[in-house]
């Protein structure tokens, strides 16, 4: 079996009302994903989606007359490209969803088949008022979900603690409470400072008074030491890694002790193979793998294959936080969209390979650009 194309379709979803994503300072009016669709000549196609995959066209020449069953060759190449230029994982998603069809498993079970579904936790993505923040805790809990994370800006502190407040005292303290600060990485542009080690010390130990399940991104990237004080002066869980570049990056976090949940996303930082081995790494030490997913339903179906196949957890992200952010608008080129069941769980679909069906319609309908090799 050979390669015999690869072809990106690039979509723009309007949105109206716009998401406020917290980690941008400029609402967002649209939603932009690219579907990449690897072809063979044995009439099997691959989908994967996450990065946008800008700057790929040339590069389709290194994976052109391959097999698509040699994916330790093709992760290696993929890095190559991206020292010098994107992120390029979506493509490694989709050469999965080949080497699952192949199979006729789905890719978790290719990963190991530890476990078929995991407990989601509903991921917040807007700053909202300590009011309208409990009522979509309790609006997340009526919908299913057992754990959610809501986010802080580091520009307001005192609103985000009183919005985490006022959570905990809707929810009371059956409900699992994550945080986050969103320091480790920043959008193009955002050259604000960063929140020091002392300042999130007293952060983190408010939180901490609070129940709060996991502290994530609470420094910057090169911050290793902080966290790790953080980890041990305040004994709060910390959680990071979900953007870096490449593996090393990861391997320091690791070696520096930095870090209880290790949390790189497969289509957006090290790929499915590479993020494997991490969390077989990170959970041999007694860590915690589970992966950030906020790209869109194909992208949380890649990163939901690799941490049910090696077990990791204890929760997966669901990006989540309506009506700024729905299933609906997420998973806009699906089918139908990825959601928990009534017990609140993520479960691996059966079908071999990622799982997902696209709705040809909805592409089309929405791609921006054309069709592009």
């Amino acid at each position: 079996m050979k390669i015999t194309a690869i072809r990106l379709d690039r979509m723009r979803l309007a949105l109206d009302p716009p998401f406020r994503a917290a980690w941008d300072p400029q609402p967002r009016g649209h939603f932009d994903a690219t579907l990449v669709r690897v072809e063979t000549d044995a009439g099997i196609t691959g989908y994967g989606s996450g990065d946008t995959m800008d700057g790929f066209a040339g590069h389709e020449r290194w994976f052109i007359g391959q097999d698509p069953l040699r994916i330790a060759r093709h992760v290696r190449v993929i890095e190559t490209i991206g020292f010098h230029a994107g992120r390029y994982w979506p493509l490694e998603a989709a050469l999965w969803d080949i080497i699952g069809q192949v199979c006729g498993q789905p890719v978790a079970t290719l990963f190991g088949g530890a476990i078929s579904r995991l407990p989601a936790y509903a991921s917040f993505g807007e700053l909202k008022s300590p009011a309208q923040r409990a009522d979509a805790v309790l609006a997340a809990r009526q919908a299913g979900f057992r754990a959610v994370k809501i986010r802080i800006a580091r520009d307001d502190v005192a609103a985000g603690l009183a919005a985490v407040r006022a959570a905990r005292e809707a929810a009371g303290d059956d409900l699992t409470i994550m945080i986050d600060l969103n320091q480790w990485w920043r959008m193009a542009g955002d050259v604000s400072a960063a929140l020091d080690v002392s300042a999130v010390r007293r952060i983190a130990a408010e939180l901490a008074e609070l129940g709060v399940f996991w502290l994530e991104e609470p420094l910057p990237a090169a911050d290793l030491a902080g966290m790790r004080a953080l980890r041990e002066q305040v004994g709060i869980r910390v959680a990071g890694g979900e953007m870096v570049r490449t593996m090393p990056e990861l391997l320091d976090a690791l070696a520096a002790d930095a870090l209880d949940v290790f949390q790189p996303d497969v289509v957006l930082a090290v790929g499915m193979l590479r993020a494997r081995t991490l969390a077989e790494l990170v959970m041999a030490g007694n860590r915690w793998f589970t992966p950030h997913t906020w790209s869109n339903g194909l992208g949380l179906l890649a990163n939901l294959h690799v941490v049910a196949g090696v077990g990791g957890g204890p929760y997966v992200e669901f990006p989540y936080d309506p009506p700024g952010w729905t299933e609906q608008r997420r998973d806009f080129f699906l089918t139908e969209p990825v959601r928990i069941d009534a017990d609140g769980y993520l479960n691996v679909p059966a079908r071999p390979g990622l799982g997902a069906e696209i709705d040809e319609a909805a592409v089309a309908r929405w791609t921006a650009s054309g069709r592009t090799a």
